[in-house]
This record gives structure tokens, sequence and C-alpha cells, in this order.
């Protein structure tokens, strides 16, 4: 950074979040009381789309803490001589305004938070609600004794675990909220067990053909939970929800033309209802020139892959891109709906994605 550039400042991020809407009475009181920079090891990276950058310098520690980006803070669980993987951060202060405004706190409830990560999350609610009413649950002990000191340092002691955030917390007992800070492939239908009836769950999810949603679900009385997906959100994965990236294809390549720009793959309310119709389906994507490629696999060894303008390659058994296609038409005459049309139903038996109401639950394709 220059020394003609203004490093930017914790006070001017806060406002930027409050003018976009994100932070509205209590929770701006709540921001500006908790600086961000006290929760942001010295040696962070910025994600860029192919590799963690180190972020070398005070003046360009201070320009990205104090920025609505994320941060990330660990690479390859700690090991070193990795590949450079991002496995912990500090989330974008927006994603976090908007988890923590889902979430709908009051005074005097209970908060259980999966994934303490920095601590920066368990210090806010802290600062809401009171160190004695924030549990916070992290599976790394490294992770978890570092958020910890920063915890103390700042002034705030809630109750921290080091554990599996997939498990119930024993003796905890019913919570009135549930934030989890990673993202999950399906909502543990044990945590919802923790939740009192009525209570709350905020999550992002990621599931194979999702490049990840956030889903507010309120806990019945009968112990299901059901509510809206409610926009986009990319976390780090729970260690125990990872996928590969890809399956194995089979088979040599066959070429045709493509019916189907592949970037509508990536329209969420697309995603979403694909990710339904088309279980196990797995899909990547990455830039190319003025489109996308995407890459997309099933279990069976079947594949195929398409760049914009580009033509279409298949792969073993099937006819994977056409099933694709064949889902596209149907989401068109559904009306292409958007991603907040969507809605999340979890029960002991599993859950379910359903469009519009919950009684309409898009199902797996027969193919």
């Amino acid at each position: 950074m220059s020394a003609a550039e203004e490093v930017p400042t914790y006070p001017g991020l806060v406002q930027e979040l409050a003018d976009r809407g994100l932070l509205t009475g209590r929770w701006r009181q709540v921001f500006e009381a908790v600086p961000r920079s006290r929760f942001v090891p010295a040696d962070v990276w910025r994600q860029l789309p192919d590799r963690c950058e180190p972020v070398v310098g005070t003046d360009a520690w201070l320009a990205l803490v104090n920025s609505d980006e994320p941060v990330v803070t660990q690479l390859d669980d700690g090991a070193e001589g990795g590949p450079g993987v991002a496995t912990s951060s500090n989330s974008m202060p927006s994603m976090v305004a908007r988890m923590l405004g889902l979430l709908d706190v009051e005074d005097r409830q209970r908060v259980l938070e999966i994934g303490t990560g920095t601590g920066y999350v368990s210090a806010l609610l802290c600062e809401r609600l009171g160190e004695d009413l924030v549990h916070s649950v992290e599976l790394d002990p490294v992770v978890a004794r570092q958020a910890a000191e920063a915890l103390a340092q700042s002034g705030y002691r809630p109750h921290l675990r080091v554990g599996d955030g997939e498990q119930p917390w024993p003796g905890l007992g019913l919570v009135d909220r549930l934030i989890a800070t990673c993202a999950l492939r399906y909502v543990p239908y044990a945590l919802l067990r923790q939740v009192r009836p009525g209570g709350i769950v905020v999550a992002p999810l990621a599931r194979e053909f999702w490049s990840g949603a956030l889903v507010r679900l309120q806990v019945q009385a009968d112990g299901t939970a059901m509510g809206p997906f409610c926009g986009g959100a990319t976390y780090m994965p729970m260690r125990a929800h990872r996928l590969p990236d890809l399956h194995d294809v089979q088979g040599r390549g066959r070429a045709r033309a493509a019916g189907l720009d592949p970037a509508r793959l990536l329209d969420l309310g697309f995603a979403l209802y694909a990710g339904a119709r088309l279980p196990r389906v797995r899909l990547i994507h990455k830039g190319a020139g003025e489109g996308v490629q995407v890459w997309v696999t099933r279990e069976n060894g079947a594949g195929a892959t398409a760049a914009t303008g580009e033509e279409v390659w298949q792969y073993g058994p099937g006819f994977l891109w056409e099933e694709i296609e064949q889902v596209w038409w149907e989401y068109e005459t559904e009306g292409r709906p958007d991603a907040d049309q969507f809605g999340l139903t979890v029960t002991n038996r599993g859950q379910q994605v359903w469009l519009r109401d919950p009684s309409e639950v898009v199902r797996p394709s027969r193919a």
C-alpha cells in the first residue's frame, strides 16, 4: 500500500455496514464496541481465486482486517508444508452482520455457536447478550486456544469447549439460538435437539451442487425444523462435512454442442433446485475468459465439462449433461425462482428442499 493511500479504519467499516442496512440499532453499537483487529492474528492470508496470498506489512494487514473481506487465518489445518488450502478464517463482516441479524436474538437468550474460529462472533454475542449466555465449540485445539486468549484479552469469557460441533454439548440443555460459522453438508438432527421449540438455527450449507447458501430454520414443537434460504454464503466446511471436489470419471470423452450456457448453473436458485433433483452430482467451476468453465461428476463415473461458448465433453455411463439440461428446462418452467423462494425441512429422517411451500418438496429425478 503506497503512502498516498489511506489505511481503512474499523469505524469506517462499521459505517459502511450501517449504510448498507446491515447494522441497525443495538447491533451497530455492538460492532462499534468490538474491533475486529483484536481477533485476527499477525500471520494471515488473503483468499485469491486460485491460492492464498500472505499479507505482508502492518498497513496491508490493517487494510485487510478493516475491509469487508474474509481473512484466512489458517492453512492446511495448521500442518507445515501443505498445499496451502484455507482451513480457518475470520469471516466477512457483512456476512457476520447478516447472520446475526437473521439469528434475531433477544435479551436473556442462550446462544450456541458451532465453530469458534477466531472468537470474533463469540465476542459480538457476548457484547450483545452477556458472556454467561454465550456457548461456543471449536474442534481444532490450537484455534480454540487462540480464540480463548483473544476473548480473555478483550474482557470476554463465554463458555468455550473443544470438541466436535456436530455432537450435542453434554449437559448444556436447550438453547434459544444456534449459529454455525462453518459450512454444513446437512443440518445434524442432534443439533436441533439442543434448540428449544420456537428457537432459531442459522447456518451456511454447502451441498455437492451448491456454491453455498444460508438457511434460517425455526424448530417446531415436534422436533423438526423448517425455514427459508436467505442468500448465498461461502464458509470453510466443518471438517467432518468436507467432500472431495469431484468423483473419478470413466471412459473417453464425447463432444457435442452445449445447449446451455454453463454460467447458468451457478445461479443460486438453480443450484438449489438442481441439487435436490440431482443428488450426489458434484459441481465445481472457475472463471474462463468472459465466461465460466464447470465440471460435474457422479459417483458412478459419469462426468461432463463445459466452458462458455465451447462444446461440452461427457464421460462415463449415461448422459449427465443432458440430465442437467432437462433440469434447467424444468427450472425455467417453474419461472426461474430466486433462491429465497426455496426452503429446507429437517427431520430425524433427513432433510428436504422445497419450493415456495414446505408441502412442495423438490424430489430427486428418476434418472
